[in-house]
C-alpha cells in the first residue's frame, strides 16, 4: 500500500504531524514552499513541484540541492502548484493521498485545493484522498457505502452536500443515526455528530458528500 503526502505552502502552523507518515515510509511531495517545510522536518522529498516564487534564492538552493526530483514551472500557468503536486502524486499509483498545508491563510487557496481534491477523487475513485491539518481531516465521498473507523483524535464528524443533494443517506455507529435521509444543499443539520462505535458507516445512492472529522 503506497501513501503519498503532498505538502503545500500554506501557514506553517496548519501542517499535520508527519511522524506517522515517516514510520510507514510514505512518499513526500513538496509544492512550492511546502518543499522547504518538508526539508525543515528532515524529510527528503521524492519530488518538488511549482514555480517556487515564495522562496528566496537561498531557500531555493537549499531545497533544490536535497530533493530527488525537481519540476520547476513558470509562474504564469493554468494549474496551481498544489494541482501539479497532486497530479504528480497520482503517478505513483497510491492507495491514499494526504494533502496538507492548504488550510489557514488565503481562503481562495483553500477553496482551490478543495476543488482540486474533488476533481481528482472523481477521476480516481479507488484512491482515498484527504486534506489534513492538526485538527481536521476532509474527504470527498462518492455514492456507495463508506466505513468510518473510530479515532479519538477526531471526535466530531460532519457531512455536507458538496455538489448536489445527497440522497438515501443512512448513517450508523454515531450518536445521531439516520436512515434513508437527505443532505440538502446549504443545510447544517448534519454537523458535529459523534462516532460512538469502533466502526460506523455512511451510505448514500447519489450526490457528492463532503465529510469533515475534527477535534477541539
Amino acid at each position: 500500500m503506497t501513501s503519498v503526502v503532498v505538502c503545500s505552502g500554506g501557514p506553517r502552523g496548519e501542517l499535520c504531524s508527519f511522524d506517522e507518515f515517516k514510520s510507514k515510509n510514505a512518499l513526500f511531495i513538496g509544492a512550492d514552499r511546502g518543499a522547504l517545510y518538508l526539508i525543515e522536518e528532515e524529510i527528503v522529498p521524492t519530488d518538488i513541484v511549482g514555480d517556487f516564487d515564495s522562496l528566496s534564492e537561498e531557500e531555493w538552493q537549499q531545497v533544490s540541492n536535497i530533493a530527488l526530483n525537481i519540476e520547476k514551472v513558470q509562474a504564469e500557468k493554468d494549474d496551481t502548484d498544489t494541482d501539479l503536486a497532486l497530479l504528480k502524486a497520482v503517478t505513483y499509483t497510491p492507495s491514499e493521498i494526504y494533502l496538507t498545508g492548504v488550510t489557514g491563510g488565503r481562503l481562495d487557496h483553500f477553496e482551490a485545493a478543495l476543488r482540486s481534491m474533488y476533481r481528482i477523487q472523481v477521476k480516481y475513485p479507488h484512491i482515498h484522498i484527504k486534506i489534513i491539518n492538526s485538527q481536521n481531516e476532509i474527504r470527498i465521498l462518492l455514492p456507495g457505502e463508506h466505513t468510518i473507523i473510530r479515532d479519538e483524535k477526531f471526535r466530531y464528524i460532519s457531512f455536507f452536500a458538496y455538489q448536489n443533494e445527497v440522497e438515501n443517506v443512512t448513517i450508523r455507529g454515531v450518536k445521531y443515526e439516520t436512515t434513508n435521509d437527505r443532505i440538502e444543499i446549504g443545510t447544517s443539520r448534519f454537523t458535529s455528530n459523534e462516532l460512538i462505535s469502533s466502526l460506523g458507516y455512511i451510505s448514500f445512492s447519489s450526490g457528492i458528500c463532503l465529510m469533515i472529522r475534527s477535534s477541539d
